[in-house]
């Protein structure tokens, strides 16, 4: 791993990073850690431009070489409110320190940026070589109920297992899960875990009983593939899919787009749409392409017939035509838009010379 051209014996690889390498796969966040107060260790690197401090956390950006680089100072850090952000105990701790306040064993291995040597002190390479995830202590969950959500997300990246005592910790908070905490947290680990398109994902996510960190309500798995459909069809909000698919997603922080999706989604619940060509598409017509594919868990047909053949038909015919027509501009015009559709819907083909023809017919023009 030759990241950065900054070698010392304080530095060290940290994290997901040091993960991946293991595990042979590219990784997009490489975490650097300094060992003491990296603020203070960047103002004596040669050459190193300081972009960015940020004092509280010990954390400071630098440019290198034309190269931007993040560096980290050890921090141990405590959990005064359980499952909201912790605060920092200490800046420039131990390194064995630094790492006992992290997710999981897997994820708390550094390595030396100078001597390549990696440093293990919670057993991480054994867990790695055996496929599993485990917490590095009992309280992890209660502190950070969204590692819950990352234990996941993790289980599907790598195909490993929770480890035992790992498992019977989750299933333990599960019971007895403490609603204030941070959700703005737990949307950013859900949005990580169901962006990578998982059927596997989901299914755990509901029949473990995961999705409660969410809401109460009793949910049971429906009878549909999404990861095939969004495949498919590529929208672009993935994770909202399957999340919201939920009975009540009000506690997560939604963006105007993801609200919408998941509001009409509900409108959709409450009217059950006919199998009616005409009725299909005007239903979804004006929807986003992720609400059209939540309603496949209510009537998968439906929502294949408009996505494969009814959505590519369009009419021609403008309100202009109909002006041209001798037709003053009035309500009937969306009955005569309304009337050309059902029509073409039956016979695709209609080229728009004959759409005008039919705009004749409606307003009985000889």
């Amino acid at each position: 791993m030759n990241i950065i051209n900054l070698q010392d014996k304080n530095l060290f690889y940290i994290g997901g990073v040091v993960r991946d390498e293991i595990l042979g796969k590219q990784s997009f966040d490489v975490d650097i850690t300094c060992v003491g107060n990296a603020i203070e260790f960047a103002k004596t690197i040669p050459n190193a431009e300081i972009l960015q401090i940020n004092e509280p956390f010990g954390t400071v950006r630098i440019k290198l070489d034309n190269e931007e680089i993040d560096i980290a100072s050890t921090r141990s850090e405590n959990y005064p409110q359980k499952g909201h952000l912790p605060v920092v105990d200490k800046i420039g701790c131990s390194l064995k320190e630094d790492v006992l306040r992290r997710d999981f064993t897997i994820n708390a291995m550094a390595k030396s940026t100078q001597t390549g040597k990696i440093v293990d002190y919670t057993g991480g390479l054994e867990d790695i070589k055996n496929k599993l995830i485990r917490v590095l202590h009992n309280k992890s969950f209660i502190d950070d109920p969204t590692r819950i959500v990352r234990a996941l997300k993790f289980s599907v990246r790598f195909g490993f297992e929770l480890e035992e005592n790992t498992k019977n910790l989750r299933d333990k908070y599960l019971k007895n899960i403490n609603y204030d905490m941070s959700y703005k947290r737990l949307k950013k680990e859900l949005v990580e875990t169901f962006n990578l398109n998982s059927q596997t994902a989901f299914e755990k996510f509901i029949n473990e009983e995961i999705y409660k960190l969410i809401a109460p309500q009793d949910f049971e798995l429906p009878k549909i593939n999404l990861e095939n459909l969004i495949n498919k069809y590529n929208p672009q909000n993935i994770w909202v899919i399957y999340v919201g698919l939920l009975p009540d997603i009000t506690s997560l922080p939604l963006t105007k787009t993801e609200k919408k999706i998941v509001e009409d989604f509900q409108k959709l619940k409450q009217n059950p749409i006919e199998n009616e060509d005409f009725t299909i598409y005007k239903t979804f017509g004006g929807l986003n392409l992720e609400t059209v594919i939540m309603y496949s868990s209510i009537n998968e047909e439906v929502v294949r017939k408009y996505l494969d053949n009814l959505r590519k038909i369009k009419t021609e015919i403008t309100g202009i035509d109909l002006q041209e027509l001798g037709i003053k501009p009035s309500v009937k015009y969306q009955q005569c838009f309304d009337f050309i559709l059902e029509q073409k819907l039956k016979n695709p083909e209609l080229a728009k010379v004959q759409e005008i023809k039919l705009a004749k017919e409606f307003f009985g023009i000889i």
